[in-house]
């Protein structure tokens, strides 16, 4: 046996609701009032107006308009009155939506902070494990370019010389290969690259180079406690005219092309970390006026392809980097 059907069917609401058209009576008490006030004058009208008189020609003219104006301003003000209703109605309506469509957005920013949560705490995870990667090979290279020096004291009293007064080792050392000093530059890509750890040592043994080197060791650590890398950068590579322009001297708009970081996320975040961390600020001038000393000193002897090869290095990066926030290029 079937169960009854209620009379009338309960209202579903639908999804946009709160949007729908709210359905009004076709009279109101507007109207109401109207034919009320109009039966009213019509009747008063046709007592006092109408029957007394036997108008006609002009007259009857005037009666009809004392009769029936006032039944007009009547239903003027009534419609005037409906539409003022209409109006409120709709504006509360309006403002109604407003504030679910405020609080919707809420909602799904919140809902959208806590789905990304995972995602961040993934990010960091990573950039705990990379920073933990860079210290060990840190400690590699510094443990390795140790040892060849503690091997090379007991010689130093026996077949050699000793140096003149004054003089050390660096000064009369043999200067790095133009492809060992860009290697070293570009720092040793993973703890199994050999070969960028082999260079880097040799780079580490020339003074002017090691100071390069280290200051760009430190802007690089600091840059990737914001999240930024140089491998995740792509510049526009400046040509090699450009690069000789800048090491003779050159500033401003001739050599703007050496800014050619357009990662808009890290130019911002390397601004800001600028502006509000000093230590930053000074390693990052500190490494600016290194890049500027070693640049003039290279270019010289230099060619293109040198020249081309140093602007891929992280080292010629970060300077593009820095260069462009620090102004150097405008």
């Amino acid at each position: 046996m079937s169960e009854p059907t209620p009379d009338h069917e309960p209202e579903r609401p639908t999804s946009l609701g709160i949007y729908d058209k709210p359905s009004r009576p076709s009279v109101t008490e507007i109207e109401i009032a109207a034919i009320v006030l109009s039966v009213i004058w019509l009747v008063v009208s046709v007592v006092f107006l109408v029957l007394p008189d036997d108008v006609e020609g002009g007259g009857f003219v005037v009666t009809l308009l004392a009769v029936f104006m006032p039944v007009a301003m009547i239903w003027v003000a009534a419609t005037a009155m409906r539409a003022s209703r209409v109006m409120r109605e709709e504006s509360e309506r309006l403002q109604t939506a407003i504030d679910a469509i405020r609080q919707t957005y809420v909602l799904q920013q919140q809902r959208a902070a806590i789905s990304h949560e995972p995602a961040v705490s993934k990010k960091l995870d990573e950039i705990a494990v990379s920073t933990k990667k860079t210290e060990s090979a840190l400690a590699t290279f510094s443990t390795n370019r140790s040892e060849p020096a503690r091997a090379a004291a007991p010689n130093r009293t026996g077949d050699q010389t000793s140096l003149e007064l004054g003089t050390q080792a660096e000064d009369i050392a043999p200067p790095l290969g133009t492809d060992i000093f860009i290697r070293a530059l570009n720092f040793p890509e993973t703890q199994d690259d050999a070969e960028g750890f082999d260079a880097l040592r040799l780079a580490l043994k020339d003074r002017k180079t090691a100071q390069l080197v280290q200051a760009s060791q430190d802007v690089l650590t600091l840059l990737s406690q914001e999240g930024i890398y140089m491998d995740d950068l792509r510049p526009d590579m400046a040509r090699p005219e450009i690069w000789r322009q800048f090491a003779q001297g050159a500033r401003g708009r001739s050599v703007a092309a050496l800014g050619g970081i357009r990662d808009r996320s890290s130019l911002a975040l390397t601004a800001a970390r600028m502006k509000q961390d000093p230590i930053f600020r000074d390693a990052a001038h500190h490494f600016l006026r290194r890049f500027d000393h070693m640049i003039v000193a290279f270019e010289p002897d230099a060619s293109d392809a040198d020249l081309s090869a140093l602007g891929e290095t992280r080292t010629a990066r970060a300077f593009m980097l820095l260069g462009r926030v620090a102004g150097t290029f405008d």
